[in-house]
């Protein structure tokens, strides 16, 4: 894509491990887990499944009306808090802009989970008429958009993506377009999920997804470790701010990164399980980084999708010696924080594309934490258990979502 060179000026994080930036990269740097036994589901203990990532530390009053959260459903929540705290560190000032050439792409994998099943149950228990008007606009993906652009004044390009797991990765990637083809100066992107409820729990562990190791939490998110057993579920969201380079120049921005590449495929294979080869996930890797006009052996340090599943590690594996080739593959710095964060779903892209830009900026790839025995099938260096400080120029974050959807964000020292 030859198009305007594209910047990141913003970011803001709502995470288990913590929801505030430089709070949050300090527990990422040193293998903080954001994982417990759940604590706002008040029958857990009748489920297989009693672990996740939860939010308990946001302050959501510093950033939301009271009375306005109270209407709202989690994932619009955490998504409008974090898209509050990456403007905010970006500088931007609504009132000092052309609003037209800003835009939003915030996404969510699920939605509103957390109302429709609230109101599933008010209607089921006291019929149609307890149903809140609430419902329908509340539990829809693409509010949390809404809510930014209202939140300021932004009248360009306002939508969402739903691609599962994905979502976040697919936001950032055609946020960048956007600002590439001309289309707008500003775009505000990533994601947001709230799916630690009732039907997010029952439903991930009646697939057999999700790990069981309640007994120890915070091990449990073990991403390319031979004894893992399935994902952690967590909730949360990941903004960044996008900008054209002259926009950013103009107003005397601090840049993080150039988001540099993008690229995106489709597996055609299975609802939820990974293709085997793992082609397509690696060609959304080359393509990423052909978009960024670079060549494999510019990449240093990938931060993997690393879900903490057996086919996902397996397969992601397979996928990046495929992008790299087997001796460049052994050689890049691969970590997987979902180790900590747990997987926030859709978010998930969100906050992995802030990791990718502050690596970049501190030269520090983050650990694969709970690393501690080696799997034949996954065999390359995934930085374990402790950072490495390292010279970071050039990196990946992949997504893979069900359905089979691969998205891959390539970001490069400005």
């Amino acid at each position: 894509m030859n198009g305007r060179k594209v910047v990141v000026t913003g970011l803001g994080i709502v995470s288990p491990v913590a929801s505030e930036l430089e709070q949050f990269w300090e527990g990422i740097k040193n293998g903080k887990s954001g994982i417990a036994h759940v604590q706002g589901m008040d029958d857990i203990d009748q489920y297989a499944v009693q672990i996740a990532g939860e939010i308990r530390d946001l302050d959501v009053e510093r950033y939301i009306d009271a009375k306005d959260a109270r209407k709202m459903d989690p994932f619009s929540v955490f998504g409008l808090a974090a898209a509050v705290m990456a403007i905010e560190d970006s500088g931007l000032d609504p009132s000092n802009m052309d609003c037209e050439r800003a835009g939003i792409i915030a996404s969510s994998g699920i939605g509103g989970m957390q109302i429709m099943q609230e109101q599933c149950l008010r209607a089921y228990k006291g019929g149609p008429r307890r149903v809140s008007p609430q419902l329908i606009p509340q539990m829809i993906t693409n509010i949390l958009s809404g809510y930014i652009s209202i939140k300021y004044g932004f009248k360009g390009p306002n939508f969402c993506v739903t691609s599962a797991c994905a979502s976040g990765t697919h936001s950032i990637g055609e946020a960048m377009r956007i600002i590439q083809y001309g289309d707008a100066d500003v775009m505000v992107a990533g994601g947001s999920e709230a799916s630690v409820a009732m039907l997010g729990v029952a439903g991930f562990s009646a697939l057999r997804a999700t790990s069981r190791r309640n007994d120890d939490p915070e091990a449990a998110s073990r991403p390319f470790d031979k004894d893992r057993d399935g994902f952690v579920m967590s909730e949360g969201a990941g903004i960044i701010v996008l900008e054209s380079e002259e926009h950013a120049l103009a107003r005397g921005a601090r840049i993080y990164c150039e988001a540099a590449g993008y690229g995106r495929t489709g597996d055609a294979y299975h609802i939820t399980a990974p293709a085997e080869e793992a082609e397509q996930a690696a060609r959304g890797m080359k393509l990423a980084i052909q978009d960024a006009g670079l060549r494999p052996e510019d990449i240093d340090y990938i931060n993997a999708h690393g879900t903490s599943t057996p086919l996902n590690d397996k397969g992601e594996t397979l996928a990046i010696k495929k992008a790299l080739g087997d001796e460049l593959a052994y050689k890049v710095a691969v970590s997987s924080t979902k180790s900590m964060t747990g997987h926030m779903l859709g978010a998930a892209g969100g906050v992995e594309a802030a990791i990718m830009a502050l690596a970049i900026r501190d030269n520090i790839a983050p650990p694969t934490i709970n690393y501690t025995t080696p799997d034949p099938d996954c065999d390359l260096d995934y930085v374990p258990n402790i950072k490495r400080e390292m010279e970071i120029n050039v990196a990946l974050s992949n997504s893979l979502g069900f359905g089979g959807h691969n998205a891959t964000l390539c970001f490069k020292r400005y």
